[in-house]
């Protein structure tokens, strides 16, 4: 019998480790099988809400905000990019940072329409892979297409600024709970991982919350 498993994955499309993460945990689902019925949805983490329309070259940002090096970004990317190829995900050139705040809008509509995951995954590669503008509002409705949600709704939901206070609500409901940093991974509402963990690590803790319960 399959044990049913919640999983909340608190997350911001503008975070590479979340991309990693997002795949990593699906990889150790993948090993476990018939054992779990698991279920994921997503929630909304901003990394940079003050980000203006425009974006802002990564090494500016991540110079002015962690006080990286070029040389340091470089360094990290690389990492990043063998990290995430070790789990089927494949990073492109990712030169800007951009606000997701519209993005994680469409991600709450998306959930209503049944589509959330799909969409996630949808935005992460456009971001990351094809180094995509996430807020820019062509290229989320392209994305909603691509995982069969109707563009004009995708378009009217952008436009009119829906589910905007939504989204504040639940960013907002997360951080009081202590989370500052992501992917922050929830299972079954009290178990918490943090970052981008290896699959055998994923594994690890499903196996052993499905022994617990």
């Amino acid at each position: 019998m399959r044990q049913p498993l919640t999983i909340d994955f608190v997350s911001d499309i503008a975070c590479p480790w979340c991309a990693i993460g997002l795949s990593s945990l699906h990889l150790a689902l993948s090993r476990l099988g018939d054992a779990v019925d698991a279920q994921i949805v997503v929630h909304p983490f901003e990394l940079n809400p003050q980000m203006r329309p425009e974006g802002e070259a990564i090494v500016d940002y991540l110079g002015r905000k962690y006080g990286r090096t070029p040389e340091q970004i470089e360094e990290t990317q690389a990492t990043i990019r063998e990290r995430g190829a070790s789990v089927g995900f494949e990073f492109g050139p990712r030169t800007h940072v951009y606000n997701t705040f519209d993005a994680h809008r469409l991600l709450h509509w998306a959930g209503l329409e049944g589509k959330q995951l799909p969409l996630k995954l949808e935005l992460l590669r456009a971001y990351h892979s094809l180094g995509r503008d996430p807020s820019n509002h062509d290229v989320l409705v392209e994305a909603a297409q691509t995982v069969g949600l109707d563009a004009n709704a995708a378009r009217s939901v952008l436009q009119n600024g829906d589910y905007a206070d939504e989204v504040r609500a639940e960013e907002h409901e997360f951080q009081s709970h202590g989370i500052q940093s992501v992917p922050a991974i929830i299972f079954n509402r009290r178990y918490l991982v943090s970052g981008g963990q290896p699959v055998e690590t994923f594994e690890q803790v499903i196996q052993q919350i499905l022994a617990e319960a």
